[in-house]
């Protein structure tokens, strides 16, 4: 997947939400997701860098949990208009292909080029696939953000490990019930 597609870019948005806010987040953390997803160059991180993200990755989760499209879009247009500045394309003086950004610049700080590039990636989603890309796991025990870009049923949980630990406790709980019945 091209590291600056609308798709790599929702996927980087949800994995940094699952490490901001579902493991313990730290600078090498976020860093490592960072390069996992292609940022490329220097990353100088912050305590505080860290802490705006983490801010803004509880406002895309909120996105992502969003009952209905219409929901999400309501969201995600006041992320955009309280954070966003005119589309502009870049290449990072070359260092990577083109691609649009709706941050204030190429030094934006990482808290405000987080929300909004992942805001944008999320809103395009939405609008090509007419429903919210994503969710938030279905397990009691989990919560986790997930994509959702499959034709079908939507998804109820972030992987198959959730889906599984469900269904046997649901099949559990069944089978008590008949014993004690």
């Amino acid at each position: 997947m091209e590291v600056h597609s609308t798709k790599a870019m929702a996927a980087r948005a949800v994995d940094l939400c699952v490490a901001l806010l579902h493991e313990q987040p730290s600078i090498e953390s976020v860093t490592r997701v960072l390069r996992e997803h292609g940022e490329a160059g220097e990353i100088d991180l912050a305590a505080a860098d860290v802490t705006a993200m983490r801010a803004a990755a509880a406002r895309l989760r909120e996105v992502l949990g969003a009952a209905t499209a219409g929901e999400a879009a309501a969201l995600l247009n006041r992320l955009l208009a309280g954070a966003a500045r005119a589309p502009r394309l870049t290449s990072h003086d070359g260092a990577t292909s083109w691609h649009l950004h709706v941050d204030s610049g190429d030094d934006a700080p990482w808290g405000e080029w987080f929300l909004v590039s992942s805001a944008l990636a999320l809103a395009v989603l939405l609008a090509d696939y007419q429903r919210v890309p994503g969710g938030l796991c279905a397990s009691g025990s989990c919560g986790r953000p997930y994509l959702d870009f499959g034709g079908g049923s939507p998804r109820r949980y972030c992987s198959t490990r959730c889906a599984t630990r469900e269904r046997v406790a649901a099949h559990r709980s069944r089978t008590a019930s008949s014993v004690e019945g």
